[in-house]
């Protein structure tokens, strides 16, 4: 048995506009067609009454042209959101980007609609060299991690 991973998955309330975030602030890449899908496969897939819903793939940064997607849907019926960010809510918890520069790209994120949750902080994790890294969300409250490492980063090196 072979396994990959493929997309995350965000839904989300205006998908044009979460896109164009992910796009100008974290160099994510669109790939065209967007969707525009419903019906009873759809539902049954889901398990969504009556699913429909529209969307688009972002390809995520520094891993080429097979890499990772991060899929946004919008779809026609979704509930509200219950409570507000915080980054220890079970479940889905957050994204994370390496950076060449945490500051500087803090500033696209904030820029571009997006918030802080935490401050930016550096910190020894012995093995590993010295981390920096903060929370934000994106502009409908989604979790990111912006991390940097001075030193060994279990990811290998982050081509600039």
């Amino acid at each position: 048995m072979k396994v990959r991973y493929v997309h995350t998955n965000i839904v989300t309330k205006d998908w044009q506009r979460l896109a164009a975030f992910y796009q100008q602030a974290l160099d994510c890449e669109r790939l065209e067609p967007g969707l525009d899908i419903g019906g009873k496969w759809l539902a049954d897939g889901t398990g969504v009454p009556d699913a429909k819903l529209t969307g688009i793939h972002l390809r995520l940064p520094g891993y080429g042209t097979t890499g990772p997607t991060l899929e946004l849907f919008e779809y026609v019926e979704q509930p509200a959101r219950p409570e507000p960010p915080a980054a220890n809510r079970p479940g889905y918890g957050h994204m994370a980007f390496e950076v060449s520069d945490v500051e500087a790209v803090r500033s696209r994120i904030l820029e571009h609609g997006g918030q802080d949750l935490g401050v930016p902080v550096a910190h020894p994790l012995p093995g590993h060299g010295t981390i920096t890294f903060t929370y934000m969300t994106d502009p409908e409250g989604n979790i990111l991690e912006l991390q940097s490492w001075d030193g060994v980063s279990r990811y290998g090196a982050l081509d600039s």
